[in-house]
């Protein structure tokens, strides 16, 4: 369309949104401390991926089982000692008076009822939940082999990989099982510039983890501290 002055120029319009693919460049959040999206499109859509490794808690369950089996052992003597007609062990004797004598009220009673309650809620939050927290499962490429990867070594791979970025000086990297967090010093460089180049180089980190659920990735970038 032509006007008076030449040909007019198309007005640009909203960007186009749509689902953001693997290869897309992101838009940052350009602030003045953070950029931080999410860099996989899978976590959006709810994709399911394999579920945690679950920890076998031998050490756990050999003490509950030792303990257990002593009270049952000692107690299962006495009363067939009883039967016999021996008198009760001393410990039983005493316990039974106390319990005898002590009101439900008593502050010795109440302790003992919720010392039980919090072990009892403890081997219930042991047996429902999996555990091994510092795993991050990976992806499934072969049926009937799963694999993992620890959280401190991602974190590792990870810091080598922002080190690297041009202005970097110094990086934290802190690896949990559904955010990374990066906070790195620049010494030179725009800091918008290098957030940029950590937020492209670690996405593509994450991505080459091959981890079944990538985490969000956050990062922070500031001016080291003057000294003095």
């Amino acid at each position: 369309m032509t006007g008076p002055h030449g040909p007019e120029r198309p007005t640009p319009g909203p960007p186009a949104t749509g689902p953001v693919e693997e290869g897309d460049v992101l838009e940052l959040d350009q602030s003045a401390s953070s950029a931080a999206y999410d860099p996989v499109p899978a976590r959006r859509a709810g994709a399911a991926g394999p579920g945690r490794f679950w920890s076998a808690r031998r050490i756990p369950a050999a003490v509950l089982a030792l303990l257990v089996l002593g009270g049952a052992g000692l107690l299962l003597y006495d009363v067939a000692a009883v039967r016999a007609g021996h008198p009760a062990m001393r410990w039983r004797r005493s316990l039974a008076d106390q319990l005898a004598e002590r009101p439900l009220q008593s502050a010795w009673l109440l302790g003992a009822a919720a010392a039980a309650v919090a072990i009892g809620l403890w081997l219930l939050v042991l047996a429902a939940t999996p555990g091994l927290r510092a795993l991050l499962p990976m992806r499934r490429d072969r049926p009937g082999v799963r694999a993992a990867l620890d959280r401190s070594a991602a974190a590792l791979v990870l810091r080598d990989r922002a080190v690297e970025v041009s202005g970097v000086q110094s990086v934290r990297v802190r690896m949990g099982r559904g955010r990374a967090v990066v906070r790195a010093v620049s010494h030179f460089r725009e800091l918008d510039d290098v957030r940029a180049d950590l937020d492209t180089v670690l996405g593509t980190g994450i991505r080459e983890l091959g981890l079944a659920r990538p985490p969000s990735l956050s990062v922070h970038v500031r001016r080291p501290a003057k000294k003095g």
